[in-house]
C-alpha cells in the first residue's frame, strides 16, 4: 500500500514516466535471467540429467529464492555508484532521461550480446551504463568527472576483474583434484547422446546447477533492486528517501547521531564542523517524533542528505582507527539502515522478474559454454567442478557485498577445466568472449551516455 499510496499523489506525466522506469527496470531483469541464467542450466541439459523445461524451472525457482534471501548489501553498491542526488537536482525531466539512458543501455546491449550467442556480464553492462550517465552528467555540468562514485567503482572493478580469473585458476585446481581422487573414467569422458548420466553424478550436476542458480539470484539480484531503487528514489525521494516503513527509526537514529558526537568527545576529540552541522540539522529534524513518517515530505529529502553524509565521514573516519571502531560503528550501522533499505514488494517483484528470465532463452548460451570453449565437448566432471567453483565465488561476493559476473566466473571456470584436462580451449570463441568483456564496460558507458546527450538535447 505504500507504493499505491505514493503514486497517487504523482501528476499524471510523472507517473506514467515513473511506471515506465519501472518497467524497463524489470525488463533489464528479465533479459538478465535469459541471459545469465543459461550458464547455470547448460550442465545439466547438456549431460541430459535434467529435460530442458524442468531445468530451467528448477533455475528459476533457484533464482527467486537467492533474490528473496540474498540481502541488500550489493543492491546499495550499485546505487551508491551514481549520486543519487544528481537525479534530484535537475528537473524531473532529466531525472526521466537519467534513468531511463541507463536502463535502456543496458537492455539494448545484453539483447544484442544475447542474439550472438556471447556469454557477457550484465553487471559489466550495468555498471558501464551507470558509469556512462554519471560522467556525461557531470561533463555537461561543467563539472568534471565528479559524477561518478570512483571509490566505490574502484572497489567493483576489482571484484569484476579478479573473480574470473580466481573461477578459471580454482576450476583448474578442481579439475586435478578430481582425476586424482575420483578415477572414474566416466566422469572425464564428453556425454554420449541419448544416454542419461549415473545417478550419483545426475544428482551432482542438479545440485550444482541449483546453488549456481541460487548464487546467481543473490548477486545479480541485488543489481535489479539496485535499478528500482534509483527509479523510485529518483521520482519519488518523499516516499523512498528513508525507511518509514520501520516505527521507530527516526528516534534511534537522533539517538546514534548523538551517540556519534558524544563518543568522539569522551576521547577527548571533536568532530569535523560538517559533522556537527549534520548532528544539529538531525536534532531540529526529529526532535520528538519516532518514525520518519511523521516528517513532511520536502523535510524528508533534507534529513537524508544530513545522515548520508553524517553516516559517511563517520565511516570514513573509523578506517584505521580501531578504538573508535569499536564505540562508532554501532550507531553508524544505525545511520546505514535509514537510507538503506529495499522495501519487500521490490524484492518480490526483482525475484519474480529474474526467474520468470530464466525458462526462456537460455538456448543460444548453452550451446556456446558447452561446445565452443574448449576443443573437446563438456564432460561431467568440468561442468560439476565449474559449476561448485562459480556457485562458491559468486556467493562469497554477495557475502562480501561487491558485485561479480555469474557469466564470466562460470565461463572461465570452464575454461579452466579444459586446460586442466589437456583438451585445450577454442582460440576463436575465447577471443570473442574477451572482446565482448573488454568492449562491454566502455560500449555501455558511451551507449548510455549518448541516449542521455540526446534525450537532454530532445526533452530538456
Amino acid at each position: 500500500m505504500h507504493f499505491l499510496d505514493a503514486v497517487s499523489s504523482l501528476p499524471p506525466q510523472t507517473l506514467f514516466c515513473l511506471l515506465g522506469a519501472l518497467a524497463i527496470a524489470f525488463a533489464f531483469e528479465f533479459i538478465n535471467g535469459f541471459h545469465d541464467t543459461a550458464n547455470a542450466v547448460t550442465t545439466v541439459i547438456y549431460t541430459r540429467s535434467l529435460r530442458p523445461t524442468p531445468a530451467v524451472l528448477y533455475s528459476g525457482l533457484m533464482n527467486f529464492i537467492g533474490v528473496l534471501l540474498g540481502g541488500t548489501a550489493i543492491a546499495f553498491g550499485i546505487v551508491n555508484l551514481l549520486p543519487v542526488d544528481l537525479l534530484l537536482e535537475r528537473s524531473s525531466n532529466a531525472a526521466l532521461v537519467m534513468v531511463l539512458s541507463l536502463l535502456l543501455s543496458g537492455v539494448i546491449w545484453n539483447l544484442g550480446t544475447w542474439w550472438m550467442g556471447l556469454p557477457v556480464s550484465s553487471s559489466h553492462t550495468l555498471i558501464g551504463s551507470i558509469l556512462g550517465v554519471g560522467l556525461a552528467n557531470s561533463l555537461m555540468e561543467g563539472k568534471g568527472v565528479s559524477g561518478v562514485n570512483w571509490t566505490k567503482a574502484a572497489e567493483v572493478g576489482a571484484a569484476l576483474l579478479l573473480s574470473p580469473l580466481l573461477g578459471f585458476f580454482l576450476a583448474a585446481a578442481g579439475l586435478l583434484l578430481c582425476r586424482r581422487f575420483i578415477p572414474d573414467p566416466e566422469l572425464y569422458a564428453a556425454p554420449e547422446p541419448d544416454r542419461t548420466p549415473p545417478t550419483w553424478i545426475r544428482s551432482v550436476l542438479i545440485l550444482t546447477c541449483g546453488g549456481v542458480s541460487y548464487a546467481h539470484g543473490s548477486n545479480d539480484g541485488q543489481k535489479g533492486m539496485g535499478l528500482v531503487l534509483l527509479v523510485l528514489i529518483g521520482f519519488m525521494p518523499f516516499a523512498y528517501a528513508l525507511n518509514v516503513e520501520d516505527p521507530t527509526l527516526a528516534e534511534r537514529t537522533l539517538k546514534a547521531a548523538v551517540d556519534i558526537e558524544q563518543e568522539y568527545r569522551n576521547l577527548g576529540q571533536e568532530p569535523t564542523q560538517a559533522q556537527k552541522d549534520d548532528i544539529q540539522t538531525l536534532s531540529t529534524m526529529l526532535a520528538g517524533i519516532r518514525s520518519f513518517s511523521e516528517l513532511e515530505p520536502d523535510e524528508r529529502w533534507k534529513t537524508r542528505l544530513a545522515i548520508f553524509r553524517l553516516e559517511k565521514q563517520t565511516a570514513d573516519y573509523l578506517r584505521g582507527n580501531d578504538e573508535l571502531h569499536s564505540l562508532l560503528y554501532p550507531p553508524v550501522c544505525c545511520l546505514s539502515k535509514a537510507v538503506e533499505y529495499v522495501p519487500l514488494w521490490v524484492v518480490f517483484s526483482t525475484a519474480l522478474a529474474l526467474g520468470i528470465g530464466t525458462t526462456v532463452g537460455y538456448q543460444r548460451i548453452v550451446v556456446t559454454v558447452a561446445e565452443k570453449i574448449g576443443k573437446t565437448h563438456l564432460t561431467y566432471a568440468q561442468g560439476a567442478v565449474a559449476e561448485m567453483v562459480a556457485a562458491g565465488t559468486i556467493l562469497l561476493a554477495a557475502f562480501a557485498g561487491v558485485p561479480v559476473s555469474t557469466t564470466h566466473v562460470l565461463s572461465s571456470g570452464v575454461a579452466g577445466t579444459m586446460v586442466a584436462n589437456g583438451s585445450g580451449v577454442q582460440g576463436s570463441t575465447l577471443k570473442k568472449i574477451g572482446m565482448a568483456w573488454a568492449l562491454t564496460l566502455p560500449a555501455s558507458m558511451v551507449l548510455s551516455g549518448c541516449l542521455f546527450i540526446l534525450g537532454r538535447a530532445l526533452f530538456l
